[in-house]
């Protein structure tokens, strides 16, 4: 097959000095900082100067021993981020460790910020994480999303759908990200890779927001495409070279899935509509990365006032014992998967079937 083309329509263009600044200035609104205007005049021009002459990542170092090109210089955050799931890497394979649950508390509203008060979500993910924790061998590293909103600072960058143009052109774990260049720092997702990869199983609570997940839930989960078919190797597409990269899937990839064989179990939850489309989404999603359902209890939706005023839903959900129970059950599915998988008792039923599609 002949190499397609790399499409392209617009010049870039960027921002114009004045623009540039405007935007840099604005998160210096406070008068405070009046008092130092001069030095902040002085950084605005040297982050000007790394934007102009685009300084994604302005300090590299060699990739070095078991990349294919070992002298190609990589991002030193991305080595970092790298060598983290390494090491998360072989603490999930040691049978010596505790058996690790990820529980994901998918809502981002928080008591500490602009809602005033605790999302039910939270109540039942640490009800998931109480039932867990109870379990001999058994540890949680519970991943609060809601810190998105209430921490300076603390972004996931949207994914910049890398894997459109190629899937070797997206890279585990990401390395769209820090861009310095354009302020893109500060990447969350740099933690939660390794989160995910030593962790095995994932038990993800959420709400649902106008027929769909929260934004900060997908915001991390488009980030973790890259765990289903990325490339381990930036030195192959020497960075991020189109080209290359389409060169290299049409030679033949192998779209490795890095985070197959991991338990997985869902809770979402509603107040008119959306739970169960929500739920399905989900279980599909983890299904399709490698991942495996604990039993048909580890998957629900439900409701938590159904079509009632926002002001009681906490009230609500006091008045429904069966909701928490549901999310206990659910976590007392994944710790049964998940003992299998570790004892090796475990086998799916399609294990030597042969996938007919690649992806």
């Amino acid at each position: 097959m002949s190499l397609p083309p790399v499409r392209t329509r617009d010049e870039y263009v960027p921002l114009t000095h004045e623009q540039f600044r405007e935007r840099f200035m604005a998160r210096f609104f406070d008068p405070v900082f009046e008092e130092v205007s001069a030095e902040l005049e002085r950084v605005f021009e040297k982050a000007w100067d790394g934007y102009i002459q685009y300084r994604k990542s302005p300090r590299k170092q060699p990739a070095g021993e078991g990349f294919a090109d070992p002298g190609f210089e990589l991002p030193v955050e991305w080595l970092a981020t790298r060598d983290a799931i390494a090491r998360a890497e072989h603490r999930h394979r040691d049978p010596a460790s505790p058996s690790r649950i990820l529980v994901v508390n998918g809502s981002t509203r928080s008591e500490h910020t602009c809602p005033g008060e605790i999302s039910k979500t939270r109540r039942l993910a640490e009800a998931a994480q109480a039932i867990i924790e109870s379990v001999d061998g058994f540890e949680v590293d519970f991943l609060d999303l809601s810190t998105l909103a209430d921490e300076p600072w603390k972004v996931i960058h949207p994914c910049k759908a890398c894997v459109s143009t190629t899937m070797p052109l997206c890279h585990w774990p990401c390395s769209c990200y820090p861009n310095h260049a354009l302020g893109q720092t500060n990447d969350w997702m740099a933690e939660i890779y390794p989160r995910w990869t030593a962790a095995h199983g994932v038990m993800l609570v959420c709400p649902v927001h106008w027929y769909q997940a929260p934004a900060s839930l997908k915001l991390m989960i488009d980030r973790l495409v890259c765990a289903d078919g990325g490339n381990a190797d930036p030195t192959t597409t020497r960075g991020k070279d189109p080209a290359l990269a389409k060169s290299l899937e049409l030679e033949g990839w192998d779209y490795p899935k890095h985070l197959a064989g991991r338990g997985f179990a869902v809770l979402t939850h509603g107040d008119a509509s959306g739970p169960e489309t929500l739920r399905r989404l989900l279980a599909e999603w983890l299904t399709d990365i490698g991942m495996i359902q604990a039993g048909a209890q580890a998957v629900v939706d439900t409701w938590i006032g159904y079509y009632k005023p926002y002001a009681t839903s906490h009230e609500d959900l006091d008045a429904s014992p069966e909701t928490f129970a549901l999310a206990e059950a659910a976590a007392a599915s994944l710790v049964g998967l998940v003992r299998q998988l570790r004892s090796g008792t475990y086998h799916r039923p399609d294990e030597h079937v042969e996938a007919p599609r690649e992806k």
